[in-house]
C-alpha cells in the first residue's frame, strides 16, 4: 500500500468529512445493529399509537426491574422507577450516584405520529355506504392517505365510565379500512388542483361498511348495521364516540427494505425510532453517575400542547418531586441538568436534492445526527444549542466511538420544523437534538437505516454514562 501524501495526512487531521458508518465500524458492530433493530421492529409493529407505546414500555420497564414511582419514597443509586401520565406519556428513571441537586441527564423523545383521528361525531351514511369523518393529526400530505389499507386503534369510554380498547385491522383475518380516491379516467378536475389540495381534509373519509341491517325498509340502515356491530363487540352506542380517542393508522407491517436488508420501512418512525433507543439505553445503563430520566412524550406533532405534551408541566413537576426527596429546589435540578432531545431529522433524498443544502444535510448510514437548531427560515421557533454544550455532546460521542454527523432540517428558505427541545430549554436546561435521519418523513410509510437506529441508542447510552 502506498504511503499517504502530506496533503492526505493533513486533510485527515484537519478536515471534517462524514462517511458511511460501514467505513468506521467492524462487522461485529454491524451485526449488533441488525440484532438491535429486530426488537425495534417488533416495538413499531405493536405500538401504532402513543397509548400502545406507553403500554409496551411499561411492560418492558417492569421486565427490567422498574417499579411505579412513589413521591414519598427516597431512592438510592441503581433504583429504577417509572411514572405514567394519563396513559399517553411515560418517564423512566434510573437513579445515579450523585444527588439530583447536581442535575440529571434527560433524553426526551415523542411517541405520537401523524395520523387520522375520528371526529367526535364521525359515523354517517351516504348512498348506502358507511363512513367515518376524520380530522388529520400532525403534518401530512393528505393524498398519501388514500387507497392504502388502514386500521383503527384507540379507546372508548362508555357511559358508565368503562374503558374499552379498540384495535381492528392488524391481525390476520381482520377487516381493514380505506380512504377512497378517484380513478384517473374521471379525475380531470381533481388533477387541476394543487398537490396540497389534491385531497382535501374533508375528503379524508374512511369507508367502514356497505351492508344494511337485515332487509328492513328505512333510511341509514347501513349505518345502523355498523352501530349494531360496534355495540355487539364493544358495548358502545353512537354517543360514546364523544368520549373516545380513535385513531386511523396505516395497516402495513414493518419490514426490511433493500436487497441488503439495510433499512427499515414502516409507519411511525417519527419519532418512535428515537423513543425505542432512548428506552433501551435506560434499561441498559448501570449505576450511572447522574440520575437518568427518559421522557417519552405525547402531542409533539401538534405543538406539544395539552397536559400530555412537553409544553405542559408534568415533566418539571416530576423533577420537583425528585428535588424534594433530595432536599433541594426544583430549579436547582433543572439548572444543572443536560438533555438530548431525541428526535428525527430529514435524510437527504437524491431524488429531491433541491430542498437540502448538501454540506449541512443529514444522510442515512452516517450515524446519529446532531441538529444544533431546527425552526424555520430565520431559526424561528428553535432553541439553538450553545457552543459549549455542543462541545460536551461531541466529546461524549467521540469518546464512546459513536458514529455521528450534523445536519439542518432543510435548506434555509425551504421550510423547517420543530421539536421538544425549545420546551426543555425554557426550563433552563442545556439541550440539543440528536436522532435518526428519515426518508419520506411523515408519510404513511417511512424509511430509516438500521445503523443509524443503533448509533442513536449508543449515543444516548453514552450520554447517560458520561
Amino acid at each position: 500500500m502506498a504511503e499517504k501524501s502530506k496533503a492526505e495526512l493533513l486533510r485527515e487531521e484537519l478536515a471534517y468529512a462524514p462517511t458511511h458508518a460501514m467505513k468506521q465500524i467492524d462487522e461485529k458492530e454491524v451485526q449488533a445493529a441488525d440484532d438491535f433493530c429486530v426488537g425495534y421492529m417488533q416495538f413499531l409493529n405493536e405500538s401504532r399509537t402513543e397509548r400502545e407505546a406507553v403500554a409496551y414500555m411499561q411492560k418492558a420497564a417492569e421486565d427490567n426491574g422498574f417499579v411505579p414511582f412513589d413521591r414519598a419514597k427516597k431512592y438510592a443509586c441503581g433504583d429504577k422507577v417509572y411514572f405514567i401520565n394519563r396513559s399517553k406519556a411515560i418517564i423512566l428513571t434510573v437513579f445515579g450516584k450523585k444527588s439530583v441537586r447536581e442535575g440529571v441527564r434527560i433524553a426526551a423523545a415523542h411517541i405520537d405520529s401523524p395520523r387520522l383521528d375520528l371526529k367526535p361525531n364521525p359515523l354517517y351514511e351516504d348512498e348506502q355506504m358507511a363512513l367515518f369523518k376524520t380530522h388529520y393529526y400532525g403534518g401530512i400530505k393528505k393524498y398519501q392517505w388514500t387507497a392504502i389499507p388502514l386500521s383503527l386503534h384507540g379507546v372508548v369510554y362508555l357511559k358508565d365510565g368503562t374503558c374499552v380498547n379498540v384495535c381492528v385491522g392488524e391481525k390476520e383475518g381482520e377487516p381493514k379500512f380505506v380512504v377512497t380516491d378517484l380513478l384517473p379516467h374521471l379525475a380531470r378536475e381533481q388533477e387541476k388542483r394543487t398537490l396540497e389540495d389534491g385531497i382535501k381534509g374533508e375528503e379524508l373519509n374512511v369507508l367502514v361498511g356497505s351492508r344494511p341491517f337485515c332487509a328492513d325498509e328505512g333510511s341509514e340502515l347501513v349505518k345502523l348495521n355498523i352501530l349494531k356491530l360496534l355495540f355487539d363487540k364493544y358495548g358502545m352506542t353512537e354517543k360514546d364516540f364523544l368520549s373516545a380517542e380513535l385513531e386511523v393508522v396505516p395497516a402495513m407491517p414493518v419490514c426490511d427494505i433493500g436487497f441488503d436488508r439495510s433499512m427499515i420501512g414502516g409507519y411511525g418512525h417519527d419519532d418512535r425510532v428515537c423513543a425505542y433507543p432512548s428506552a433501551m439505553a435506560a434499561f441498559d445503563v448501570k449505576d450511572p453517575e447522574y440520575t437518568c430520566v427518559t421522557v417519552l412524550t405525547d402531542k409533539e406533532e401538534t405543538g406539544s400542547d395539552g397536559n400530555t405534551g412537553l409544553n405542559s408541566s408534568y415533566m418539571p413537576y416530576f423533577l420537583y418531586d425528585l428535588a424534594a426527596a433530595a432536599g433541594c429546589e426544583g430549579y436547582e435540578v433543572l439548572r444543572n441538568s443536560k438533555c438530548l432531545s431525541a428526535d428525527v431529522n430529514a435524510a437527504f433524498d437524491p431524488t429531491f436534492p433541491s430542498v437540502q443544502e448538501k454540506r449541512n444535510a443529514a444522510f442515512i448510514n452516517r450515524g446519529v445526527v446532531i441538529t444544533k437548531y431546527t425552526g424555520a427560515r430565520g431559526k424561528s421557533g428553535t432553541s439553538d444549542a450553545n457552543a459549549d454544550y455542543m462541545s460536551f455532546v461531541r466529546r461524549v460521542l467521540d469518546d464512546a466511538k459513536v458514529v455521528w454527523q450534523t445536519g439542518e432540517l432543510g435548506a434555509v428558505d425551504a421550510g423547517g420544523g420543530g421539536t421538544v427541545a425549545k420546551y426543555v430549554a425554557k426550563l433552563d436546561v442545556d439541550v440539543v437534538d440528536v436522532g435518526v435521519p428519515v426518508l419520506s418523513m411523515h408519510a404513511p410509510f417511512e424509511v430509516v437505516s438500521k445503523l443509524d437506529v443503533y448509533m442513536t441508542y449508543r449515543a444516548i447510552k453514552a450520554f447517560y454514562e458520561a
